[in-house]
């Protein structure tokens, strides 16, 4: 009779496994729950659904604008225009969508043919992209003080009603985040062309090998995070009734970060639309927490990127157990 030895892993090992297998974006979950127990605790009506709606309804343009950057991080690249774009979206909703929707229309039409340009200038060119986003973000901005140099305008009616819906059986920031994430995961993990995407951010030549145009392959993806930009834009003015370029300018690190945090990478070849709604939601928490413990404005910031640099450190130090 043969005595068969059954390995059992050890705890070190098991780590490592998940680690490869995702532990990233177990990270930013791990986050996102102790910062909402915290919020519960100090905030017990938060478990509502009006407590959730109030929560989590500033955290949905946010969402919308990390699926934009995921996509842009995972050709390798990094947008830093995309809190005066989604700002200039709120404009554009607040002073034309109301009286000239065409001129509108046209608009958001612009806004994706220059993110085309943008894309084959820096595929064709070899121009880093950092410095052409950069650069198309002072753009933005002073597009948003002609159209409204002061903070103003009306939104239209079906477009206000979209933050003041309110289900009775969910909170209804809850079904925007799912559209999100839904539609991050389908553009870059079920589409063939998602395929493509994530390809150019790792193998490049291996992608031209096959055939593939490189930059048709990164034209798409850009246009695809300006879809995502706008509708980001949009869901910010539904909020604010109004259209301020300087509405989300904190959305370029911010979203940055909800990539980062959600297991994603500046190196690209990399998309997790899962893990960058969670970082992102974190991060809006993060500003829900501070507001209810009373602590200053002024150090405000300070905290939340203590807190997001806490959270990446976990990151590191449980990749480096995965080695």
């Amino acid at each position: 009779m043969t005595q068969t030895t059954v390995l059992v892993p050890s705890s070190k090992e098991r780590l490592r496994a998940g680690a490869r297998n995702g532990s990233p974006a177990l990270l930013a979950l791990v986050a996102l729950v102790g910062i909402f127990i915290l919020t519960v605790v100090l905030q017990p009506g938060v478990l509502s659904v009006p407590g959730l709606t109030l929560t989590l309804m500033s955290s949905v343009p946010l969402v919308f604008a990390a699926q934009a950057q995921m996509i842009i991080m995972s050709v390798g690249d990094i947008d830093l225009g995309v809190g005066y774009l989604v700002g200039l979206v709120t404009v554009i909703a607040a002073r034309l969508l109301t009286e000239h929707p065409v001129l509108a229309v046209l608009a958001v039409l612009a806004v994706f043919a220059v993110y085309a340009v943008i894309a084959a200038v820096v595929q064709r060119r070899g121009v880093p992209s950092i410095i052409v986003t950069l650069g198309m973000s002072f753009v933005w901005l002073g597009i948003g003080l002609s159209l409204s140099p002061t903070p103003g305008g009306t939104t239209p009616g079906w477009l206000a009603a979209l933050s003041q819906w309110r289900p009775s059986w969910i909170p209804a920031p809850v079904l925007f985040i799912v559209v999100a994430t839904l539609l991050g995961w389908v553009l870059t993990r079920r589409a063939k062309f998602g395929t493509r995407i994530r390809a150019l951010g790792s193998q490049a030549a291996t992608l031209e090998k096959a055939g593939v145009s490189l930059v048709a392959t990164r034209v798409l993806a850009y246009v695809l995070a300006a879809v995502m930009m706008v509708f980001a834009g949009l869901l910010l003015a539904s909020q604010t009734w109004s259209g301020d370029i300087n509405a989300a300018s904190e959305f370029t690190l911010m979203t940055i970060a909800a990539v980062i945090l959600g297991g994603g990478s500046f190196s690209g070849g990399r998309a997790l639309p899962i893990g960058t709604t969670l970082g992102a939601i974190t991060l809006g928490m993060i500003t829900v927490l501070l507001s209810l413990i009373n602590l200053p404005s002024s150090l405000q910031s300070a905290a939340q990127g203590a807190i997001v640099l806490a959270v990446l450190a976990g990151r590191i130090i449980t990749e480096r157990l995965a080695r």
